[in-house]
């Protein structure tokens, strides 16, 4: 009996997703063209479509394999690839980057205005897209215009870096906007320098900030009103030694 043949020096094949079919590699009966300037050129066989593409002096490439036909177009082939490796570049370097947050207060003062401000340039300039929120309490409800005008303010303060997507909008005892940055080569820094601005902030010291501060103004809050309590104990421990005063001045009457 003969030796069955090993599978040893046998080449597989392995499709590579990543490659793009272009000019006489393409082969198929027929393909969709689309144009140089993007003009939809209709269905032809792909001989023809080669034809136009090299009087312009351009690659014929498969845009769309799956697609039935096929989508071809009409560009340079090099350009075609930069351009998709910055993209697929750009998204993943997008993709683990959340949405940044910063937080106002109605009630904020000029230095944490401008130090919530300075840390939202350096968001916006890193590339991440940017939530300002207003939260509103209290009597502060009733003056939602001044919230309103802090966040529009916020956003014009930040217009060398970002635009906002939208108009703030309220969201029960929230004032929210989203932003998102504008291109790196557009950035006009008003809060930190070109140095400054690349340090990146790690979220938990964002966090353990932002608690710092919401805590710190309930603690203020709060003390105002055992303040208050205690103003009251006063005047009731006031009211009754004046009572107990009365009493005894009738005993000695």
């Amino acid at each position: 009996m003969g030796k069955k043949p090993s599978g040893k020096g046998k080449r597989r094949f392995q499709h590579n997703r990543n490659f793009i079919r272009k000019n006489q590699r393409i082969r198929v009966p027929e393909v969709r063209v689309i144009g140089p300037k993007g003009e939809m050129l209709g269905v032809m066989a792909p001989e023809e479509a080669l034809v136009i593409a090299k009087k312009h002096r351009l690659d014929l490439v498969e845009v769309a394999p799956t697609a039935r036909p096929p989508v071809c177009r009409i560009l340079e082939f090099g350009k075609y690839k930069y351009d998709l490796s910055k993209n697929k570049k750009n998204k993943e370097n997008s993709g683990g980057k959340r949405v940044k947050e910063a937080k106002f207060r109605p009630r904020i003062d000029t230095h944490d205005y401008e130090t919530k401000l300075r840390r939202s340039e350096k968001f916006l300039h890193q590339g991440f897209k940017l939530k300002l929120t207003m939260m509103m309490r209290g009597r502060e409800m009733e003056h939602m215009d001044i919230g309103f005008g802090r966040l529009r303010q916020a956003v014009i303060d930040l217009s060398g870096v970002g635009r906002a997507d939208d108009e703030p909008k309220r969201a029960g005892r929230f004032i929210m906007v989203n932003l998102s940055p504008l291109p790196k080569n557009q950035h006009v820094l008003k809060y930190n320098s070109v140095a400054e601005a690349a340090v990146e902030v790690p979220d938990e010291q964002d966090d353990e900030e932002e608690i710092d501060e919401e805590g710190g103004e309930e603690i203020e809050e709060h003390d105002d009103e055992v303040e208050s309590e205690e103003l009251v104990e006063e005047d009731d421990s006031g009211t009754e030694t004046s009572a107990t005063s009365k009493g005894n001045s009738d005993s000695e009457d």
